[in-house]
């Protein structure tokens, strides 16, 4: 099984209907009928693919402009699969402002859960950017957790996320 940068496994059947390339990595854009339900971070020398859809190049413009203005408000129909517990974490998510950041504690406090079910929700997060789960951290302040991740890759895919929207 093929795994992308944010650890999903990758559905070699299914295809993507763009790849974008950002600074930190190809943007692996899939969309079902007028949604968005993925974005996976690839590896930085996969190739590039141009939008199959209308869809696809509305979700590429809207991504290029973040990567040029980080305050920039993405609107997108959003097909979210998840548990009735994950789906109010990733709307607890996108209410964090661009520049800023919430602690897992901070926000298991205000869902009333606990913060460790709130990183398994931020790991099972498959639009990242547009559902921003980088801008969650841990309650010392430190970067945590990204992606199932602990270390490597992915905490420098949320480093620059991070310092992108701080600058």
């Amino acid at each position: 099984m093929v795994r992308s940068k944010n650890n999903q496994a990758i559905d070699s059947v299914k295809t993507y209907q763009a790849k974008l390339l950002a600074p930190f990595a190809v943007l692996g854009i899939k969309t079902e009928e007028d949604w968005l339900t993925n974005i996976d971070y690839l590896p930085v020398d996969t190739p590039t693919l141009a939008p199959q859809t209308v869809l696809a190049k509305e979700v590429c413009r809207q991504l290029f402009a973040y990567l040029n203005e980080p305050n920039f408000t993405f609107d997108l129909s959003l097909h979210i699969h998840g548990t009735t517990h994950q789906q109010r974490v990733w709307h607890a998510i996108q209410a964090i402002p661009c520049g800023m950041t919430s602690s897992y504690a901070e926000i298991a406090t205000r869902l009333h859960s606990a913060p460790r079910a709130v990183g398994r929700a931020c790991g099972a997060n498959r639009i990242p950017i547009v559902i921003p789960c980088h801008r969650v951290i841990s309650k010392s302040g430190g970067i945590g957790g990204f992606m199932n991740a602990s270390e490597g890759n992915p905490l420098e895919i949320k480093r620059w996320l991070l310092q992108h929207e701080s600058s």
